[in-house]
């Protein structure tokens, strides 16, 4: 007996009303069905060197960029220049502090005076990193930390902002001088060499203590405390031992040294998506003279407080965060 085969009916049609009901609310139901989010936008990568400064800077960096309610990953003190320079270029963080003298070493121009002057050395970097990197340099802070020299403000004749043209004087009449200085500083062509090219002064084996490390910190301590007759010291422009010990540096008023005025380097596709990041640091690197950089570094290195928490007082006190 043949298999009966089964019969396949289509499903009952709906009345046309009903169909037409349906229809309406599938399309009510879609309109106002919530939209798929986008896609969360990665958070802007700040960094900065390993140094007192770099933490203090990459903090303020972060925290202003935080405040026009972008999101940032941190990464404070991630070495020394040479990893900084090359994270930034394989685009592994997006925006840190650097220092424009450094364009000789990245342009590998050590020996152009154009980085000697604050505003040259600034622009060529600046154009040229943009132009072949895709990196743009903003506006730097009146401050300068390169090498310099520290004295006791108890030597006698200085003017009460001394330069270097007042401390050849001061060796030309006979004064009593005694220089704390690491062996490099002393030996390096663009260090004190330089100095006493430039301002027609020479330094004689018993005025120096020559140390074997470059640690400013013992300079500096050597300087205010009067060891070994010492009475000057090696420093850096911005070092924050500077004011806490109650010394001061001589201005590099001919240009001896490379200027190396802090700066916020930002990956240019960042700036683009983000303008409002180069209107935030604006003002606040328009703030931080020698003077000021020295002090809040004093309170890093010298009193022990967190640099985050530094940056934090220092641009609210300011009323830089909105």
């Amino acid at each position: 007996m043949p298999t009966a085969r089964r019969t396949l009916r289509a499903p009952p049609q709906l009345p046309l009303f009903t169909r037409q009901f349906a229809a309406i609310l599938l399309a009510l139901a879609a309109a106002l069905a919530p939209k798929g989010a986008a896609p969360a936008e990665a958070p802007i990568v700040i960094a900065s060197k390993i140094d007192t400064e770099g933490a203090l800077l990459g903090n303020m960096m972060a925290l202003l960029v935080e405040a026009r309610g972008l999101a940032v990953a941190r990464k404070i003190q991630l070495g020394p220049t040479n990893i900084l320079r090359a994270a930034i270029l394989a685009g592994q963080i997006d925006a840190y502090p650097e220092y424009t003298g450094n364009g000789a070493l990245f342009l590998n121009r050590e020996a152009d005076p154009i980085w000697r002057d604050r505003a040259r050395g600034y622009a060529e970097i600046a154009a040229r990193d943009r132009a072949a990197n895709h990196l743009v340099w903003l506006a730097p802070a009146p401050a300068n930390n390169s090498w310099v020299i520290a004295i006791r403000k108890d030597l006698p004749g200085f003017p009460a902002r001394p330069c270097l043209g007042d401390l050849a004087a001061y060796l030309a009449a006979g004064g009593r001088f005694k220089l704390a200085a690491s062996a490099e500083f002393v030996e390096s062509p663009s260090a004190l060499p330089a100095f006493e090219e430039r301002y027609g002064f020479r330094l004689k084996a018993a005025q120096l203590l020559t140390l074997s490390g470059g640690n400013t910190t013992a300079t500096l301590r050597a300087a205010a405390e009067g060891i070994s007759g010492v009475n000057a010291a090696m420093a850096y422009g911005t070092d924050g031992e500077v004011a806490a010990l109650g010394l001061l540096t001589l201005c590099d008023d001919k240009g001896a040294q490379i200027v190396y005025a802090p700066a916020p380097v930002v990956r240019e596709s960042v700036l683009l998506r983000h303008p409002e990041i180069a209107a935030a640091l604006a003002p606040v690197f328009a703030s931080l003279t020698l003077e000021t950089l020295q002090g809040l570094n004093a309170r890093i290195a010298v009193e022990g407080k967190d640099a985050a928490a530094v940056a934090a007082d220092y641009l609210s006190a300011k009323r830089f965060l909105p």
